[in-house]
C-alpha cells in the first residue's frame, strides 16, 4: 500500500513546479511537492523576469509585490572599445520594444519569486503542500493502468529522514532540475553539447565611477566581455564575464576581480563585497523525451539546459509549469479530454528546442574568439542583441495548430454568418491583447459577478475587476 495518494505529485519546488502548483491549488486538485532541499530556496541563481513572465504573474494576481520590489530594466547600454585601450558608450536603447507589453522587464531574485508562489498556495489552500528533505529515488508508470484516466498509475519512491516512502499519483511532474532524478529514473537522456567557453558570475556591492553601473549594460573591451545586471535595491549589481582559457573549477573571485578591472578601464570598480559567486562552462542540452505515457512530464531544467546569457532559464521553466498546470487541472476535473496533455509536449518541446538554437548562436556572439574568427563586429553584435528583444521578452513564441488553437472541422464546414464569425474568432485568438480600462458602461451599477471571466489562448485569463 502506498503511504499517500494524490492526483499530482510534483518532484521539485523550483519555478516550474511552483507555478503548476499555483494552478492546481486554485482548481482544487489534490497534489504534493517533494523537495530534496531541507527548506525553501534562499539564494536563487536566476533573477531576470521577462515581460511575458510578469504578464503571467499578473494573470495569477501575483505581480503587485513583484513590481514593487524588483529593479525595472528600462534601458540597455552598449559599451565598445574607444581605440585608446578604454571603452566608450556606443549606444543607448530601450530595453523593451515600445508597446510590446504593458508590463516591464524586471530583476528580482528567484528565491523571492518562489516565495510569492508558495505564499499564494498557502493562502488558497491553508498549507504549502511541500515535503522538504524528500529525495526522489524512482518513478514508474504502469502503462496498462495509464489507459484509465482515473487510475493512480504513477508510483514514486522517495527517501525522507532515512525512511523510504511510496507515493501513488495520477500524474507526476519532473521539476527537479538539470540533474533530474525523475528523468534518470525514466531512462531519458539529455542530448546536446558543451563548449570550452567558461563564464563567471558574481553579485557584488561596488564603488565605481562607471556612469552606467545602474543600467543593464553589455561591455565589449579589448580585455574581454562583461554584462551588468543591476539587482533589486539600490546597490547590488551582477557581473557576467567571459573567462577564456580557464577551466570553471579554477576560476576564483580574486581572478575575476582582476579581469573586472581590465574590462572597465579607464573606469575604476572597487568591489567592497561579493555576496554570491559561481563559474560555469556553457552547454545546450535537450531531453530526448518530455513525457512517459502522458502521465509523467518533464519541465524546466529537467528537460532543457542552456547558458544564462539571455535570461531565459527561470522564465521558460515557469512558463512550462503554467502550461502543464492548467491542462492537468482541466483533465483531472473532467473538464477536458486527456488529449490536451499532448499539447504540452508539442508546444513546450518546440519552445525548448528554439531556445537551445537561439542560445547557441547568442552565446557564440558573446565569445571574443568566435567574433574574431567570423568577422562579427561590435555593431553586428549590438544589432542582433536589439533585434532579439522580442524573443528575449518571451513574446515571440507562436504555437503550431493543435486541438487547442485551431477551429474544428465542424467550424470549417460551417456556412454563412457562422463561418464568417469562426474565421473572425480564429484571427482574434492569434492576436495579443493588452488590458483595457473600462471607464463607462450602460448601467449605473456594474455588477462584476454577472460578467463571466474568459480565457484567450496565448494571453491568459481576463475578466472585469475593480480599480
Amino acid at each position: 500500500m502506498p503511504d499517500e495518494e494524490v492526483d499530482v505529485l510534483i518532484c521539485g519546488s523550483g519555478s516550474a513546479g511552483l507555478c503548476a502548483a499555483v494552478w492546481l491549488t486554485r482548481c482544487g486538485v489534490k497534489f504534493k511537492i517533494l523537495e530534496r532541499r531541507e527548506g525553501p530556496l534562499q539564494q536563487g541563481q536566476a533573477d531576470g523576469v521577462q515581460c511575458r513572465t510578469v504578464e503571467i504573474m499578473e494573470s495569477l494576481g501575483l505581480s503587485e509585490d513583484l513590481l514593487k520590489e524588483a529593479y525595472h530594466v528600462l534601458e540597455l547600454a552598449f559599451w565598445t572599445p574607444d581605440g585608446n585601450g578604454g571603452i566608450r558608450r556606443s549606444h543607448l536603447e530601450p530595453d523593451t520594444e515600445p508597446g510590446l507589453s504593458w508590463l516591464p522587464h524586471v530583476i528580482l531574485n528567484q528565491a523571492r519569486i518562489n516565495e510569492f508562489m508558495i505564499k499564494d498556495i498557502e493562502r488558497v489552500s491553508g498549507q504549502p503542500h511541500i515535503q522538504y528533505g524528500s529525495d526522489v529515488q524512482s518513478v514508474e508508470v504502469d502503462s496498462q493502468l495509464a489507459k484509465d484516466r482515473k487510475a493512480h498509475c504513477v508510483t514514486v519512491k522517495a527517501v525522507e529522514n532515512g525512511v523510504e516512502r511510496t507515493y501513488r499519483a495520477k500524474y507526476a511532474l519532473g521539476c527537479d532540475g538539470a540533474h533530474s532524478s525523475v528523468r534518470k529514473s525514466l531512462g531519458f537522456k539529455m542530448v546536446g553539447d558543451s563548449t570550452d567557453a567558461v563564464w563567471a558570475v558574481m553579485d557584488v556591492f561596488a564603488k565605481t565611477d562607471f556612469p552606467d553601473i545602474r543600467k543593464k549594460c553589455v561591455l565589449q573591451s579589448s580585455a574581454g566581455n562583461l554584462v551588468i545586471i543591476p539587482r533589486e535595491g539600490d546597490e547590488k549589481v551582477r557581473f557576467y564575464m567571459e573567462m577564456p582559457g580557464w577551466a570553471a573549477s579554477d576560476v576564483k573571485p580574486d581572478k575575476v576581480k582582476h579581469r573586472v578591472d581590465q574590462i572597465f578601464s579607464p573606469y575604476t570598480v572597487d568591489i567592497v563585497e561579493t555576496s554570491w559567486f559561481s563559474a560555469y562552462s556553457i552547454g545546450q542540452r535537450l531531453a530526448d523525451n518530455f513525457t512517459k505515457d502522458h502521465r509523467v512530464f518533464l519541465t524546466g531544467d529537467a528537460c532543457h539546459t542552456h547558458s544564462p546569457k539571455a535570461g531565459q532559464g527561470m522564465n521558460v521553466s515557469l512558463q512550462d509549469g503554467y502550461n502543464i498546470g492548467w491542462k492537468l487541472a482541466a483533465v483531472i476535473k473532467m473538464q477536458n479530454d486527456p488529449a490536451i496533455l499532448e499539447t504540452y509536449v508539442s508546444e513546450r518541446q518546440e519552445t525548448a528546442n528554439d531556445l537551445i538554437e537561439f542560445d547557441r548562436h547568442f552565446t557564440n556572439l558573446f565569445s571574443s574568439s568566435y567574433r574574431k574568427e567570423h568577422g562579427v563586429t561590435a555593431e553586428d553584435f549590438q544589432d542582433y542583441f536589439i533585434k532579439s528583444g522580442r524573443y528575449t521578452a518571451g513574446l515571440a513564441i507562436e504555437y503550431k495548430p493543435s486541438i487547442l488553437i485551431r477551429p474544428s472541422e465542424a467550424d470549417q464546414l460551417a456556412s454563412g454568418a457562422t463561418s464568417e464569425l469562426a474565421a473572425s474568432l480564429e484571427r482574434l485568438v492569434l492576436e495579443r491583447f493588452h488590458p483595457v480600462l473600462l471607464l463607462r458602461s450602460d448601467r449605473k451599477v456594474l455588477d462584476e459577478r454577472k460578467i463571466p471571466s474568459f480565457f484567450i489562448p496565448n494571453t491568459g485569463h481576463g475578466g472585469v475587476r475593480p480599480i
